[in-house]
């Protein structure tokens, strides 16, 4: 039977990490952002130090002043060798967020000895989106005392961290498509110290909902893309509630984006007709920079002899509207 391309896709990725984060690697000074490659970009504009931290699959960390020049890698995290995420974890999709004072690092946490599916003759390892939290923008950062965030069951990833209009810090994630064939954006209600999650998930949306996504299916025609990616919240500055995702178009990596008729995080979320930046780009996030111009990260995604390279990219985007516009690179 003719293997799935998106299945190849994410053996090949998966793959590729392990490699880059069990490879030793030399701190690197003055590096243009275009010499960085790294999945999942997500940069947090700290004002207390004047600085940039880049982070993202990997689990290490860049710093710059300017956007333009990056030092680093550095290791940033100290995990538990003796709980679920084993000795040496693979990191996917960290993210740095400040709040009440502390930075906390969301990220998706991979134990590959532990196998808790099978599905469609898929094993599914042991993943799933965690906390930890240190007092600097630059680590290292610990874990709490919940041992767990999500169901053990449930592989999970790329999880954000949303303060909705109740004023209380949500989990925002996907449930991988790789166990329910067809993936979902869900949310989590956290503890006010992040330190654990409060009741159940629940479903925002699923990928088949998003009219520009899509495969085909084993006879060769068209269907809806399984794939959930990368969520980031953001408000326009008209108060509009949007959410970043990513998905297919084939074998195209592709970014887009939904709003929210509520205004909060349960929706109805209505996803845009169609994608919201150039083929090949994805997994996105907005932030502003230390002088308030708002960008959106993400990372460019190419096939070069059979190895796919993801580099961070930079774009302006505008927010004055009820819906984002993403403009040209961002030039300092």
């Amino acid at each position: 039977m003719k293997k799935n391309v998106l299945l190849a896709i994410l053996i090949v990725c998966c793959n590729i990490a392990v490699d880059s984060q069990n490879r030793e690697q030399r701190l690197r000074e003055n590096i243009p952002l275009d010499s960085i490659r790294l999945s999942d970009p997500f940069i947090l504009a700290d004002k207390k130090t004047s600085m940039y931290y880049m982070t993202g699959t990997g689990g290490m960390l860049w710093k710059s002043r300017d956007l333009e020049r990056w030092t680093g890698p550095y290791r940033v995290t100290q995990t538990d060798s003796t709980s679920w995420m084993g000795p040496r974890p693979m990191i996917w999709a960290a993210e740095l967020h400040a709040y009440k004072n502390r930075y906390y690092y969301f990220a998706t946490f991979t134990n590959r000895d532990v196998k808790i599916d099978t599905v469609k003759g898929n094993v599914i390892e042991r993943r799933a989106c965690h906390v930890l939290v240190s007092d600097q923008p630059e680590g290292p950062y610990m874990p709490m005392k919940d041992q767990m965030y999500l169901p053990a069951d449930k592989p999970t990833l790329d999880a954000t961290l949303w303060i909705d209009k109740d004023k209380k810090p949500y989990m925002v994630y996907c449930w991988e498509w790789l166990q329910n064939w067809n993936g979902t954006v869900e949310k989590i209600e956290l503890k006010p110290d992040l330190s654990g999650t409060v009741g159940k998930g629940k479903i925002l949306f699923h990928a088949s909902d998003s009219p520009w996504s899509k495969e085909k299916n084993e006879q060769g025609n068209d269907q809806p893309n399984k794939v959930t990616d990368g969520p980031f919240l953001f408000t326009t500055q008209t108060g509009k509630l949007g959410i970043l995702w990513t998905s297919w178009i084939y074998d195209v990596y592709t970014q887009g984006v939904a709003y929210s008729v509520s205004g909060t995080l349960d929706g109805p979320w209505i996803q845009e007709k169609e994608p919201i930046t150039a083929p090949d780009f994805g997994h996105g996030m907005l932030f502003r920079t230390l002088e308030g111009k708002l960008l959106m990260a993400v990372h460019s995604h190419k096939n070069v002899n059979g190895r796919y390279i993801r580099i961070p990219c930079l774009f302006e985007v505008d927010d004055s509207g009820d819906k984002i516009i993403i403009g040209k690179p961002f030039r300092k």
